[in-house]
């Protein structure tokens, strides 16, 4: 048995390697604030912060050992393409999730999945085209599309008894001579919906109708807490030649530090359209950041497990505390992802409710607005923390809105 003991992002984490994996024991709730990190220090001492999608778990000590190891090899220029056992295993990872066909070529290494969704707007649509998303939705995407010039036409999705649903007639709505692109969150931020099977079946059969390209961003395909994630480009052939899968290590495995991508396609034209629009200003591929994210692959299993085990039990306390303390506050437990996606609408201060929590509460979570139209009065938590992190922003949320409830 061996002991690992972390005092990053603000609360004293201890994890512990036993026979079958590793278990994440909080230890005393002594807020120590690195400067390292913006998600501790953008709000100040006196704010618990559960917003920007950083977990406050320990790294994979695999990979702190990759690290060092890395650092006793070359540090020059890595091969041009990426390490080809990188690739590899990329390519071995999607084929666990039943994407098969893929080669080297097929890959492009890119320094995450954000510059991949700029990318992907400005290589495969020009000034004025129509790209087409899913709101809310992961607030890059839509600055993607307008930072540009390229034109957003929005998808809201749709609250049921079930959860939340692709609304496709207003889809089928908006689709006019100009439009170029569908970006799909797959498995989806902020709601945490994994697109089943029909779904993606559905939404294959509207892009090929309108001649779409289709981005899919997969960044958090191994953080499936329910349900099964199917790579969009694996529907069928005739879509994987219209779709460029935007993947990366920095959500699985806490890393985001060390920023690097892939960008896929079983089409390498819609590749080389990205790589010219971007040609001098995307980074090439990262020595330390390509070792990270091999031996996550390899050999970061059983870490990854304990951190879902762990994600489903601040997920499911998550949803316990809501329904008992703050039955106003609509909340679908996600089926992946460690974020949640709640709704403060039923109160009347809503619009102004992330302000509230933050100087009353004093809880930061993302505000529901940049996440696009539609979503005022909505907040974004993550609940990757420690338990007694949680539990303190919960209570302190619940007694400031009980406060200014009649």
């Amino acid at each position: 048995m061996a002991r690992w003991h972390s005092q990053r992002a603000g609360y004293i984490f201890s994890m512990t390697q036993k026979r079958g994996g590793y278990v994440f024991e909080p230890l005393d709730p002594v807020r120590l604030r690195s400067s390292y990190s913006i998600k501790w220090q953008l709000y100040g001492a006196e704010v618990l912060p559960l917003w920007v999608a950083d977990m406050d778990f320990p790294v994979a000590p695999e990979i702190l050992d990759a690290l060092r190891e890395r650092l006793d090899h070359w540090l020059g220029y890595p091969p041009r393409n990426g390490d080809p056992k990188l690739l590899e295993a990329i390519i071995q990872r999607q084929k666990e999730h039943g994407w098969g066909g893929l080669e080297a070529s097929h890959l492009w290494l890119i320094s995450g999945v954000v510059p991949g969704l700029y990318a992907a707007c400005l290589g495969l649509a020009s000034a004025g085209d129509e790209v087409l998303t899913q709101v809310p939705i992961y607030p890059p995407f839509l600055t993607a599309v307008g930072d540009h010039g390229r034109v957003a036409r929005h998808n809201p999705l749709i609250q049921t008894s079930a959860g939340y649903q692709i609304d496709f007639d207003q889809l089928e709505s908006l689709v006019t001579p100009a439009a170029r692109i569908l970006l799909l969150c797959n498995p989806h931020n902020p709601t945490g919906r994994v697109w089943t099977r029909p779904e993606l079946e559905r939404l294959a059969e509207f892009a090929l109708k309108h001649r779409l390209y289709v981005v899919s961003d997969e960044l958090h395909a191994d953080l499936v807490l329910e349900g099964t994630h199917i790579p969009f480009a694996s529907i069928s052939p005739e879509i994987s030649g219209r779709t460029v899968t935007l993947t990366g290590p920095c959500k699985t495995f806490n890393t985001a530090g060390l920023g690097i991508g892939a960008a896929i396609s079983q089409n390498p034209a819609l590749l080389e359209r990205m790589k010219k629009a971007t040609a001098g200003v995307m980074a090439h591929p990262n020595a330390m950041s390509m070792a990270m994210w091999l031996a996550g692959l390899e050999r970061g299993g059983p870490w990854r497990q304990a951190v879902l085990a762990y994600l489903r039990a601040n997920r499911d306390y998550l949803a316990s505390f809501l329904k008992r303390e703050l039955p106003q506050v609509n909340y679908f437990p996600p089926q992946a992802t460690y974020l949640a996606w709640l709704d403060f609408r039923a109160f009347p201060f809503a619009r102004d409710i992330h302000k509230i929590l933050l100087q009353e509460a004093r809880v930061g979570l993302n505000d529901g607005p940049p996440f696009g139209p539609g979503s005022e009065g909505f907040l974004r938590l993550n609940f990757a923390a420690s338990r007694p992190v949680l539990q303190q922003a919960l209570e302190q949320i619940a007694s400031t809105l009980k406060s200014k409830t009649p």
